[in-house]
């Protein structure tokens, strides 16, 4: 009966011509109707949904057209002004959209969600490496290890296993960079499926904290990356909603985030035909944190437009979703570029997921107000008995205002700190976090191992002693202690079954994994491990020289690392003298500065770095046939086995690779490391001969990751920082002002597009800035409480 009287509503509307116009003149363009002058042309007139001035003052007319594209058939409005159709107007299918990639090389496992983009077959100890980590996961076992070495295609082994098993996985890595770069290799392995990103998502953050010594507190001061906020959100979203998800993740994982279970109860299932009024569709958005903005339409916000409400979910970057009503019904759902206005798809179903993971229903809420307040007459108790009065005033007034808060709004700032309240959880519980959102049969990849053990060991202990003191003097309730990363121990009570993989496992891994370690020592280059030669440390510096003028003469680079910062500067001095073109590279120097330093010597505008550690991820430079480690028998952190096997590793991208170990006596872990690297040297050149490959350099697009340009003169360095230093104490108050503003929105961009190097950057020029005119540290100086 309702459809039967939209259907006479509209019976009095024009109807359209054979060729889409209305039949008669438009009311506000110049254009005349599709029958006077279209007709000939073979062009026709369609309502518009969008009209832009270009380059004048808007008139009123332009504004009515700028307006979202209202239903024109809905029996609410329809626009009689008529534009020439542009050949791509019409509806796009988002499953009609070409792939870029060749439908040959993708290859889809019996029983998997996933479908593997295998631009090459696996090869060297690739399809060994696979069979067995299955075979693994097959037996059910708990913990196995991949020992992988430098080039031998680690990312590509762990995307066949997670494809082949069919099983969400979540793939861990030691920081923002590495995460970033196994984001990317994985979306071109799985470019049909759910590939998602969940790191920290602060720009910047300052923690609050108070220090007792100075009676200094210092507020909570961060800056969210919204681009990261929405990859995070989207995260959670694919592991509630499917199974071919991976997720590539930091330590920032084990923190605590929503519960998922009430995270789940808060969601909003829309579909065609569905019974539900406007209101309730407005309330419940706003009760997931939604916000009503009819101007500026962005990610989580959502707009009403008669009985038309789009909505901009908050896990999407580029897509929202547009709800039509028609006496209470649902009567479509499209998908639309909320930039252009262009519909691309109609949907019979579609879930609107909370805009925080930490929304909370508002029994919830209610529930947890109560609690939050006994907890704090218990604590005011504690304080008046202590004779603390202005602990006990300080905490009362700020615990009254989140309460106020929460009561009215159902969030307030820091509203982390009341985790435990919401959740439900009893003190020392630890909180959800991402893991606990993962299904229990998902795998966990653990890349870098022996590096990311220690990061999860350490986050729990530095996150409590801040928070002790803070409670300790009545800036927050004992509970905010709950609000806390995963304690290592709990961290291993939720772990899944593990994969392990590093070049140089740790003895964690070695506990842990046991004897089931696989093998990845073949690479499907044919490359092999470097030669190693021990000479006499009394004439290493000499024998060096020699060394490298052979290397410059072919065109190669050397890597030299020595024990202390004072050797390594005097060797830089000797090797300029004597006409080498060299560079040192020491912990002062930034990491943007860094990544230019070497991409310096990739060009060959020096040829040897002489470095303490240069351990450190990222440090793979196929020109480098070279590693000269001097002073190689002292034991230590330095020359320790896994150290020496790392450093021996950075010339094992070329096919000269050769590493000179200077020492008067060969040490325990000098015999280890060097046993090891010969093991494998002969694993794979046995491989090559039996299956007559001819190893090949490994060929690396040389890239302009930072676009900064610096001296390779130290002098000219500091002239040029005293240069920035003079010009920011010429700078009037106000151009200081403009100046900060223009730092502050360049690091934001560039954290914005994933550019970290390039953010840092930004940040320390932002802090070197700040101290020199306002005479404040831009670094974190807390001391230790007492």
């Amino acid at each position: 009966m309702l459809r039967a009287a939209r259907r006479k509503r509209l019976a009095g509307l024009p109807a359209p011509d054979a060729r889409g116009g209305t039949g008669r003149d438009c009311t506000e363009c110049t254009l005349p109707s599709p029958e006077k002058s279209m007709r000939n042309r073979g062009e026709k007139c369609v309502p518009v949904r969008y009209k832009r001035p270009s380059g004048r003052r808007a008139t009123l007319h332009d504004r009515l057209q700028s307006l979202p594209p209202s239903p024109s058939a809905r029996g609410l409005r329809v626009t009689s002004t008529t534009v020439r159709a542009h050949p791509q107007a019409a509806m796009t299918d988002l499953s009609q959209v070409p792939s870029p990639y060749d439908e040959s090389k993708f290859v889809a496992f019996e029983g998997s969600p996933f479908q593997l983009y295998q631009p090459y077959p696996p090869a060297g100890d690739q399809p060994g490496a696979i069979r067995q980590l299955l075979e693994g996961i097959g037996d059910g076992l708990s913990y196995q290890t991949l020992l992988g070495v430098t080039g031998s295609g680690k990312t590509y082994t762990m995307a066949n296993v997670i494809a082949q098993a069919g099983r969400p996985a979540i793939v861990f890595a030691p920081n923002k960079t590495l995460a970033a770069q196994l984001y990317s290799e994985f979306r071109e392995f799985f470019p049909r499926n759910a590939v998602e990103y969940f790191v920290s998502y602060y720009d910047y953050y300052q923690p609050e904290a108070y220090v007792p010594q100075r009676d200094l507190f210092i507020e909570k001061d961060s800056s969210v990356n919204e681009h990261i906020e929405q990859m995070r959100l989207s995260a959670t979203k694919s592991l509630l909603e499917r199974r071919d998800v991976v997720i590539v993740a930091t330590v920032s994982a084990i923190y605590g985030i929503g519960n998922p279970t009430e995270y789940h109860q808060m969601i909003l299932t829309l579909r065609t035909g569905d019974r539900i009024s406007q209101r309730d569709v407005i309330a419940r958005l706003i009760a997931m944190q939604y916000t009503r903005n009819e101007t500026d339409f962005q990610r989580g916000t959502f707009r009403v437009r008669g009985d038309t409400i789009d909505i901009f979910p908050a896990e999407h970057a580029e897509m929202a979703v547009r709800l039509e009503l028609f006496d209470d019904e649902i009567d479509s759902l499209q998908l639309f570029d909320p930039l252009t206005g262009r519909v691309r798809q109609k949907i019979p179903r579609f879930t609107v997921y909370p805009s925080s993971h930490y929304v909370t229903p508002r029994e919830t809420v209610l529930r947890a107000i109560g609690a939050i307040k006994a907890e704090l007459r218990e604590r005011l108790d504690f304080f008046y008995k202590e004779n603390k009065l202005v602990e006990a005033q300080r905490l009362e007034q700020r615990t009254r205002f989140d309460l106020e808060m929460l009561q009215e709004l159902g969030f307030c700032k820091g509203i982390e700190n009341y985790s435990r309240h919401l959740s439900g959880a009893q003190p020392g519980e630890p909180p959800p976090t991402l893991v606990d959102y993962l299904p229990p049969d998902a795998l966990m990849f653990l890349d870098e191992s022996h590096v990311l053990i220690g990061q999860f060991n350490g986050m729990y202990n530095g996150d409590r002693a801040r928070k002790e003191t803070l409670s300790e003097y009545g800036f927050r309730l004992p509970s905010a202690l709950d609000n806390r990363p995963l304690k290592f121990a709990e961290f291993e009570g939720k772990m899944r079954q593990v994969v392990f993989v590093s070049a140089t496992p740790a003895d964690y891994e070695k506990q842990r994994a046991g004897d089931e370690v696989v093998e990845q020592v073949v690479r499907p280059t044919g490359l092999v491990d470097p030669i190693i030669h021990v000479r006499p440390a009394t004439t290493q510096v000499d024998d060096l020289l020699s060394e490298i003028h052979e290397r410059v003469k072919a065109g190669e680079r050397v890597l030299v690392t020595t024990l202390t910062k004072r050797m390594a500067e005097q060797l830089t001095e000797f090797l300029s003298e004597h006409g080498v073109k060299v560079r040192y590279l020491h912990s002062d120097i930034d990491t943007v500065e860094r990544v230019e330093i070497l991409r310096d010597l990739r060009l060959g505008t020096f040829d040897v770095l002489v470095g303490i550690n240069l351990l450190r991820e990222g440090l793979d430079i196929p020109e480098v046939s070279l590693v000269a480690i001097l002073d190689a028998d002292k034991e230590g952190f330095l020359r320790a086995e896994r150290s020496l096997i790392q450093t021996i590793g950075r010339a094992a991208r070329n096919v000269n690779g050769t590493a000179i170990l200077y020492g008067d006596r060969i040490t325990d872990s000098m015999r280890r490391a060097i046993g090891e690297t010969e093991r494998r040297r002969a694993k794979q050149i046995a491989h090559n001969e039996a299956h007559g490959i001819t190893p090949r350099g490994v060929v690396k697009r040389i890239k302009d990751i930072i676009d900064g340009v610096y001296n390779v003169d130290d002098a000219r360095a500091e002239l040029k920082a005293a240069q920035e230093a003079a010009k920011y104490e010429d700078m009037s108050e106000k151009q200081v002002g403009k100046e900060i503003k223009r730092l502050e929105k360049q690091m934001l961009d560039h954290a914005k597009n994933l550019e970290f190097e390039k953010a840092a950057a930004v940040r320390d020029q932002l802090a070197k800035l700040k101290s020199q005119v306002f005479g404040a540290s831009g670094e974190d100086h807390i001391a230790p409480a007492a």
